[in-house]
């Protein structure tokens, strides 16, 4: 695979993303919920309730609040990598793409690059707005700054490849779909999975501690070599010509 040309695939799709709204609030709306609308829950909870929420309780929900940002990982990839193949043929400017002498491992490459980074910009931000929010409402109360910790560095680490999984399934969802819609819904089930284990980790079957999240995150790493591999046998140029019509 050449880096070259799957940088110039990355650049294309940026000019298309840019003039397609739904992709921005995508992008922009989760990671402000996470970033900004957590935290100020928090501190409605912490000060403003009728209820005073228990001081030994505020680490457990920071740790809750914060596995959403691998949820949001999940999420976010979704509309944009359902477009990358499915809104292109719509378009008709896929098959140009196609044409061209480039490898379909190139296309690929740039497809999955280009749908990667833009969400993963975004929870980053939003990861810092998290952490500087919630420090300043609980610093006064827990008598330290909570963050930056292990468990949101654990959370981090396993956040990227939660999207690259994402992005990987829904390049192989579109590239069997002609419609963006119903590319973008069959690929958001990947969610569930990630939803069970938060519920899991609410109900008590096991705790989403630091170490359980670094198991995540190379279990996540594993399903993310197999399915490039999977998505690289299902991204034929010749059926995506003759066939995807």
């Amino acid at each position: 695979m050449d880096l070259h040309n799957a940088w110039t695939i990355v650049q294309k799709d940026f000019k298309i993303y840019r003039k397609k709204s739904s992709v921005i609030y995508a992008t922009v709306a989760l990671p402000l919920i996470i970033g900004v609308g957590f935290p100020l829950i928090l501190n409605y909870a912490l000060h403003r309730a009728n209820r005073m929420t228990p001081v030994a309780t505020v680490p457990s929900l920071l740790d809750a609040f914060s596995i959403w940002f691998i949820i949001g990982a999940v999420v976010i990839p979704t509309a944009i990598a359902s477009y990358s193949l499915v809104g292109e043929k719509v378009q008709k400017s896929l098959e140009p793409l196609l044409a061209t002498p480039m490898s379909d491992g190139d296309i690929l490459l740039g497809k999955i690059i280009s749908a990667l980074l833009i969400p993963l910009v975004a929870l980053y931000a939003g990861s810092i707005i998290f952490m500087a929010l919630n420090d300043y409402f609980t610093q006064k109360l827990l008598g330290f700054f909570y963050y930056p910790n292990w468990q949101l560095g654990a959370v981090l680490i396993a956040m990227p490849f939660a999207a690259l999984l994402s992005v990987e399934v829904n390049i192989i969802v579109s590239s069997r779909m002609n419609d963006i819609r119903s590319a973008q819904q069959l690929g958001s089930l990947l969610v569930l999975p990630f939803i069970g284990v938060f519920l899991a980790s609410e109900l008590n079957f096991f705790t989403l501690n630091f170490n359980n999240l670094v198991i995540i995150a190379g279990i996540l790493a594993a399903l993310d070599i197999a399915m490039f591999f999977v998505s690289r046998a299902t991204f034929q140029r010749e059926e995506i010509l003759t066939k995807w019509r």
